[in-house]
Order: C-alpha cells, then structure tokens, then sequence
C-alpha cells in the first residue's frame, strides 16, 4: 500500500466513525417516531371525537417523519466543509441535531448548506476544503477533496480524490434517475434556490441535468414553505409513463413523497393514457383551434335529444317547437353559466315560455304556482326535460365526435374535411388518447360541474319509475361524485397547485397548455426544456398557448451550459446533426472516454442482423442500460429481431425517439437514423434526441448516411 493510499484509508476510517454517530441518530429519530405513532394509537378513546381527532394528527404527523427517515437512510451523510475558522460542517439529505440539540447533519436545502454547492477556487466564501463523501449503504467508500483557498489552509490540510463529479458521471445507469445532492454545481444550485414566486425557466441542451436540477428545486421549494406546498400540493408533469417511472425514486431519495408525478396522459383525475396518436392527428388535436370547437360541442344539443315539446294542459295544447328550445337553450347559455351549471334552471324556464301559451281568461282563473306544481307533477314534462337538458360528462360528450357530420356542422371552418375525417377516425371507445386528455379536460370546463342538489330543488330524474331512469342518474351521479370507470373524477374548482413543474416543455401542444394552465391558475411554475429538442411542429403557436397560460407572473430564467451525460467523442457527433436546427443551444461536454461512436452500414436485408450484433456487443461491454432506438413505428419489428437473441428486460429497451425524452442509458444503438428524420414531425430534432441519450457508448445501424457522417 502506498502512502497516499494509506492516508486515504485513515481519512475514510475518520469519516467512518462520523457517519456512524449520524445513523446511530437517525436510528434514535426513527424510534422516537414510531414511539410518538404507538402514543398517538393509544390517545384515541372510544366515542370521543376529539380523541380521534387528536389521535390521527399525531399519527399522520409521526408517519410523514417515518417516511422522511427512511427515505434518507441511502446516503445519508455526502459532504463536508471545512472552513477558514477552522469549523467543521456535515452535509446531508436532512438535518439531524444530537441529543443535546447541536447540528450533527446540515440539511442540504439549509441557506448554510448553499456554500458546498456555491464556493469556487475564485469565490471560496470561506470554504477551505470541500469535501465529498462516497458511501455504499452505511459504508464510507472514498473522500473526493476539492482545496477551494489554498491561503487559508493549515499545514497539514488533506486533499484526496480525482472529483467527484467525474466519478459520479462514470458510473453505471438503472433504470431509475438519481439524485445529484452530492454533486450539485454551481448553476445548477442557482436554479435550484431561485426564489419561489412566479415562473422559472431551466434551459440547456441535452445532458445538462435540467431535469434532475428542477426535481431537487421542487424538494428545496418544499423544505423553505413546507406548509404553502404541501396544502396547496405540487403537480410535477413529464412526457410520458416511461419517464414518470424513470425519475420517481429521486423526490423520495430526497425525503419528500408529497408531490404528484404524473405522465401528460395522467394529468386529469380519472384518465389514463398511453397511446400516442399519429403526429398529424396529434397536431390536430392539440391544436388551438380545437378550443373554438370543443366551445361549440359543450354547447351543442345532446344528440337524439326531443326537439319538440308538446303537453296538454286543461283544454289546451302547449308547444314549444325546435326554435322555440333553441332560443330557451341560447338564454340558459348566456346567462354565464355552463352547460351543467344550468340544469337546476331548465325546467323553470321551459315553464315560463309555456305559461305564456295559456289562454288569457285561464291564465286568470288559474294561478301561476299552479301552473308550476302541475307541469312537475307531469310525467310527460319532466321525462322531457331529463332528455333534453341530461347532466352529462365530459367523456360522453367527447364521444359525441365519432359522428362525422356531428363534427363537420360544428367545426365549420376550422378543421378541413381531410383533418375532420382523421380526427374521427382516431377515437377509440375504450382507448383515449395522450393528445385526447386534454381535449377531454377543456370539455370539463366547458360543461362545468354537476351541481349538488339541494334538499328542496327539483330533479327532473328523481322521482321517475322508467327503465331510463338509472341511465340518466348514473351519468348524474359519475360528475356529481367522481366515480365511474374511465371518467374523469372531481370537481374542475379542485384542479389547483401551489407549484408545477413541467419537463420537456418545449414539446407540448397549445392544447396541453390550457390544460397545465386551469392547474397553475395560482401557482408558481418552474419550466423544463430545450427548443432543438422539440416535437411539436408549430412552436409560435405553443408559445401563444404558454404565455396565456403562465399569465403576467415575473419569469426568470436559467441556462445550463456543462453536458455532464455525453461523452465528448458522442455529443460531436449529435452536434454535427444539430447543424441543421436553428438556434440549437450546443453545451460543453467535459468528458471524453476514448471511444468513439460506431457506424455500421447495412442494407434492408443485412439490417436485422447488423443491428443484433451491435446489440449484442454492446450489451457486453457496459454494465448498465442499453437503448435500442428504431423509427416510430418500429419498435415490435425490432423487438423481433432481437427476440431470442439478447434478453429484453429493463436492462436492454426498445424505443422509440419520443419515448427516450428525458432518459440516459449507459449505451444506445439508433437503428435508421435516416428514417428516424423522414418519420418525425419534429424531423432532425427527433434524431439529435435519440443520439444523445448515450452516456459511455454509441452504436448506428442504418441504410443510408443523409444527416451523419
């Protein structure tokens, strides 16, 4: 052993004996809460409501410190500072104070905690030395040393380590982002302590952390207001299922689990959705034009519904013709109330225009109160009025769309016949679509809440003994409550956050703005993404759709400048394809491996083969998560080819390059890259997506060399 690994192995047994006096007080935390939960059991008495109340505060409060605990028992203890005082500061996930109540654990969100991430060589504040601790489980591995003011440092000061940073970036993936609280830089710390009011932007190219820096700004957003976020609640949205699972062990590494992680297809309570629609109909459907049309839906008649009333009443006949419930159906509309806002009225003023038929010298001779309880008491009427005006939620209505010429007379000039007959051809009756959610929401909105009926308001459904009858109460009762299968759930005045964070931003449709816009209504915002890598073929638009959606609130924005993902040799590569995107933000990659990217040209009928055999390489020179990326469409082809050949599981995906938003793996084989460009809307930006994935190794399969070299 050399005398610099033997100084090394006495600075991690020094550090080793701090670590274990940090867990034996978690220990001592965690079984002062469960002692604090077993108490709070214990208070409750039988009967007595104040007990129980009592009882699950403290139970509720006892388990929120249980989860924070455990959640923070994996690398529990990451930094340390050693400052010109000669003071001495431990970092970690959360703070902890001994038994006589001094600091033990600085939590890393902690303002005094902010110079581990914030000191440089040129700006110490203070710091001597800036350590890092490398730790498996309980276990102190290494020390990585950074001598941040040489001036100040004592004679005898350690420095140990290669950095951290570079060590962290060259381990293997899983299939779970991380958390990079030990190894936070400087600009992404300033994003991360941004103040919390208002809209924060995060930009960057691919590789920069933007996603992992906002998830750790929603934890800090947390720790500084704990009661405004957690009342209010934070709303985090990613592009896709794929990635939701990919970063959702990073919050609780962090210690918070009162966030809600959810795809763009779970936005709405109630809905689930996985599918994709083809990206001429996606641009269809999230376009802002479909406002002005689902605007027309909400207030279209229900389809089938009577189009005229007609009711004896004594010796006369009262009608009410399809003109006569337009002009009704048009006075409900626009007395500014949605459509199922306005039920409660409907029978009252169905009644009005038919008091006015009565006949002069029976009008006298019979009172309007009359009038009123005979036309409720009359089973004719009310059946009329549970068809025509139905409580109705957004899903039926939205199925309304399957009909054609339902969609042709309402879209008129704002969808032409070509986009009209692909929307309907691309509704499924038990299958909604990703771009479907939002267009579902809006009609929520439109058609507002059922309302609540009151013990003495008429209920034209109510009383009814008609087989009809459970019908029309179901879909009362599926907007009233919330239940059903695959409906929407709550009411539209609940849908608000304090706080949303929405990654891959630069992606989304104007219409997936309105919807994230109605749940941001009083919150602050933090903002995720980069232009060249959009999807979304008409950015002026999605900007418009933005903007309205953020309000006037004040903005900031950060850029991240540093490629910490992409070796050199790969990022060069996917730079000469972001050539062609305008306005690309390139970042600097500062890792270089010595492996440079492999082409591999192929024909149709080699192309199966080339591509097993650069995955087989592949998978057996990396250790972690290997990618496979095929143009949209391709992924079961693929899948085929390399059944039977290489193990498909969660080390070795198939994707396609909307689905690798966000994601790292270790090495990525990008199968036709050429078709990639030919079968996006997005074009090239799909392709410099796709290439920069990779972390350690980079393999191309395809056909033809039009957009790499």
């Amino acid at each position: 052993m050399t005398g610099t690994d033997q100084v090394a192995e006495q600075e991690i047994k020094h550090e080793q004996t701090v670590v274990d006096k940090v867990y034996a007080r978690l220990d001592a935390a965690t079984r002062s809460a469960q002692r604090l939960a077993a108490d709070g059991h214990r208070r409750a008495t039988l009967g007595n409501e104040g007990g129980l109340v009592e009882r699950d505060a403290i139970v509720f409060q006892a388990a929120k410190r249980i989860a924070t605990l455990d959640a923070a028992h994996e690398g529990l203890v990451f930094g340390r500072l050693d400052t010109g005082e000669g003071d001495t500061r431990y970092i970690g996930r959360i703070g902890l104070r001994d038994a006589d109540r001094d600091v033990l654990l600085i939590d890393w969100r902690a303002p005094v905690a902010a110079v581990f991430y914030q000191a440089t060589a040129a700006e110490p504040m203070n710091v001597v030395r800036r350590r890092v601790l490398r730790c498996t489980g309980e276990r102190v591995v290494g020390v990585e040393d950074e001598l941040l003011d040489a001036s100040a440092a004592p004679d005898d000061i350690v420095i140990i380590g290669e950095g951290a940073l570079l060590a962290a970036l060259s381990q293997a993936r899983d299939a779970h982002m991380h958390s990079i609280v030990a190894t936070i830089q400087k600009e992404q710390d300033d994003a991360i302590r941004a103040p919390h009011k208002g809209v924060t932007t995060i930009s960057g190219g691919p590789g920069t952390g933007k996603t992992v820096v906002a998830l750790h700004r929603a934890a800090y957003l947390l720790y500084t207001d704990r009661r405004r976020y957690e009342r209010g609640g934070v709303l985090i949205v990613g592009p896709s299922a794929i990635f939701m699972k990919y970063i959702d062990q990073v919050l609780p590494s962090l210690g918070e689990t009162s966030v809600s992680l959810r795809a763009l297809g779970d936005v709405v309570d109630g809905l689930h959705a996985t599918r994709r629609d083809h990206p001429a109909v996606a641009a269809v459907k999230g376009s802002g034009r479909m406002g002005a049309v689902l605007a027309r839906v909400a207030r279209t008649a229900t389809p089938d519904a009577p189009r005229e009333l007609r009711i004896f009443y004594r010796d006369d006949v009262l009608r009410l013709d399809d003109r006569a419930l337009r002009d009704v159906r048009r006075e409900l509309l626009t007395k500014g109330l949605r459509r199922n806002q306005a039920a409660p009225k409907v029978a009252d003023l169905l009644i009005d225009r038919l008091w006015e038929q009565v006949a002069g010298e029976r009008a006298l001779e019979r009172s309007r109160d009359e009038f009123t309880a005979t036309m409720l008491g009359d089973r004719q009427f009310t059946e009329f009025v549970a068809a025509w005006w139905p409580i109705v939620d957004a899903v039926d209505v939205f199925g309304w769309l399957r009909d054609p010429r339902l969609l042709r007379n309402l879209a008129g000039e704002l969808l032409s016949r070509p986009e009209i007959d692909d929307f309907v051809e691309s509704l499924s009756i038990d299958d909604v679509s990703v771009e479907d959610v939002p267009l579902i929401d809006e009609l929520r909105y439109l058609l507002g809440d059922a309302p609540a009926p009151e013990e003495d308001e008429f209920d034209p459904v109510a009383d009814l003994d008609d087989p009809l009858v459970p019908e029309l109460s179901a879909g009362y009762e599926r907007v009233a409550t919330g239940s059903g299968s695959g409906a929407p759930t709550g009411s539209v005045e609940d849908d608000g956050y304090a706080h949303v964070l929405v990654d891959e931003a630069q992606d989304l449709s104007p219409m997936q703005w309105r919807m994230l816009g109605r749940r941001g209504r009083v919150a602050s915002w933090t903002i995720v993404g980069d232009a060249a890598q959009s999807s979304w073929p008409h950015p002026g638009e999605a900007q418009a759709a933005r903007t309205a959606a953020l309000g006037a609130a004040e903005q900031r924005t950060f850029r991240l400048s540093t490629n910490y993902r992409n070796s050199a040799e790969i990022f060069e590569l996917a730079a000469e394809v972001a050539a062609a995107i305008p306005d690309a933000d390139l970042p600097r990659a500062i890792r270089r491996t010595g492996i440079e990217p492999v082409i591999a040209a192929a024909t149709e009928l080699s192309l199966p083969d080339r591509t097993r055999q650069s995955v087989a390489g592949i998978v057996s020179a990396v250790d972690g998560t290997v990618a496979v990326v095929a143009p949209a469409g391709w992924s079961e082809r693929v899948r085929g080819w390399l059944d039977g050949r290489v193990d498909l599981d969660q080390r070795v995906l198939v994707l396609d390059p909307l689905e690798t938003k966000g994601l790292e793996f270790d090495a990525v084989v990008v199968v036709e890259p050429d078709l990639i460009v030919e079968g996006s809307a997005s074009g090239v930006r799909a392709l410099y997506v796709a290439l920069t994935r990779a972390t350690q190794r980079l393999d191309i399969v395809g056909t033809s060399r039009r957009w790499y070299h």
